[in-house]
């Protein structure tokens, strides 16, 4: 190997772990600190024409359940009222300029404000600008999302997934995140440099190296992901004549206790945001009837589309099942929201037309404000009682919805009649002929001698 060879393969080496070292710092990334405890956080959104105050509330709410379910704890909240965000800064100079003279002021109080995070996904501009003028780190909605997904990922395949979404999110923002990048590697003059003998060409700067890197490695993630999806393929095939039901729904609405309920199962489950990342399927058998039930990653409100490209092979269990139950968490205040980003990723993925049923779960944890009776105010959803609520669009629903508690177990018993029904009449039409659905108990004991 020549000298210019070697040089260039110390060079790319040298990068590529340099960037290994700082995704896999960010992927184990806890937000925790021993001696000084958790990092703490400034959490910002946009009040626009689009979205009201109420609705940025309620999204700054749930970036503060992803910024706890990450490790940190929130300090302040900055909102400002504009027609869109900045291309720039996104926040106008003078909220930047606020939010500066916080952070100084809690430094100054020795109580140090470790990060400023965004509820929506920034350009690298953004990033850049912003980190200029806050000096603090800077986070947005999908880089946290990545860091929470990279803590979740136990299994091999989760962990490739994970990285190849977080190397598709890095690579348009390399020039920042690397300061390494100026340099040239080559040389290009005309003699007499230090080091330049038999190292001259055209030269490739650093940043063009470390993005032929990325793009490799890239290229093999796909190719793992691929492989594995092929053998998850195989393994579906392999299951037999049983029904598919999937579980899906918004994270963090139970969908992991119902299949632990179900199927008797031990499959983690945690009130923290996408606590399951790999999907678990397990066989469930309600009276003469065996099924396969699956357990998949919740979605939440922009979910990253590298993310929902990297877990493909997870999401095929979506999309091959012949029976898709939507779990739904009616004790949150803004369950229609999530009840629409849900139905808007089933079309994304294709799968809108499947048959579906809902199931709407936490209804111990529901709560309502009742009024006054000399309030002549207009009623809101938060003054309506569950009995009312459920005699509302949900009646149209008909046998196609049921109200359960999983944890209580609270009508546990219909939701296992309403699934036998529901899995017995796709079985019945998929497999006409198929002897494996064994006949029930009680129709034995009703043949004549």
């Amino acid at each position: 190997m020549g000298r210019k060879d070697s040089y260039n393969t110390s060079r790319s080496a040298t990068s590529a772990t340099r960037m290994q070292e700082g995704l896999g710092n960010a992927s184990k990334q806890k937000f925790y600190h021993e001696e000084q405890g958790p990092e703490t956080a400034i959490l910002v959104g946009l009040i626009t024409p689009q979205q009201n105050e109420r609705k940025t509330k309620e999204y700054l709410d749930e970036l503060e359940f992803l910024a706890t379910t990450a490790g940190a704890v929130t300090v302040k909240r900055f909102t400002q009222r504009m027609s869109g965000p900045s291309s720039v800064t996104y926040l106008g100079i003078g909220k930047l300029k606020e939010m500066r003279e916080y952070i100084q002021a809690e430094e100054d109080a020795e109580r140090e404000v470790a990060m400023v995070i965004f509820d929506d996904e920034l350009s690298a501009k953004q990033l850049r600008n912003i980190e200029v003028e806050l000096k603090v780190k800077i986070l947005d909605r999908t880089s946290l999302i990545l860091d929470i997904f990279a803590m979740r990922a136990q299994t091999a395949n989760a962990k490739t997934q994970v990285e190849l979404a977080q190397y598709r999110y890095m690579l348009p923002r390399l020039q920042r995140l690397w300061t390494h990048l100026e340099r040239q590697g080559g040389g290009s003059g005309g003699g007499g440099g230090k080091g330049s003998v038999g190292l001259r060409g055209p030269g490739e700067t650093q940043l063009e190296m470390d993005r032929r890197i990325i793009l490799n490695r890239m290229s093999l993630l796909k190719q793992r992901l691929a492989e594995i999806d092929r053998q998850k393929t195989t393994q579906r095939g392999n299951r037999g004549r049983m029904i598919r039901v999937a579980l899906v729904g918004y994270t963090n609405v139970g969908k992991s206790t119902l299949l632990n309920l179900l199927a008797k199962s031990e499959v983690f489950a945690e009130n923290k945001l996408f606590a399951t990342l790999d999907t678990t399927v397990r066989k469930v058998i309600i009276d003469n009837l065996p099924f396969l039930l699956s357990d998949t990653v919740g979605f939440i409100r922009k979910l990253p589309t590298d993310l929902v490209e990297s877990f493909k092979s997870t999401l095929d269990e979506v999309r091959e099942a012949d029976l898709l139950v939507h779990v739904v968490d009616i004790s949150h205040p803004d369950f229609e929201d999530q009840i629409k980003v849900v139905d808007k990723t089933l079309a994304d993925l294709g799968c809108a037309e499947k048959p579906q049923m809902i199931i709407f779960n936490k209804v111990d944890a529901y709560t309502w404000v009742e009024k006054d009776e000399d309030d002549l105010t207009e009623m809101t959803k938060e003054n309506i009682p569950l009995p009312d609520l459920m005699h509302t669009w949900m009646a149209r629903l008909k046998g196609d919805c049921i109200f359960i508690s999983a944890r209580e177990r609270t009508n546990i018993d219909e939701l296992r009649t309403l699934l036998y029904n529901k899995v017995r009449e796709l079985h019945v039409q998929k497999y006409p002929y198929n002897d494996f659905l064994f006949t029930h108990y009680d129709e034995e004991e009703q043949q004549p001698e």
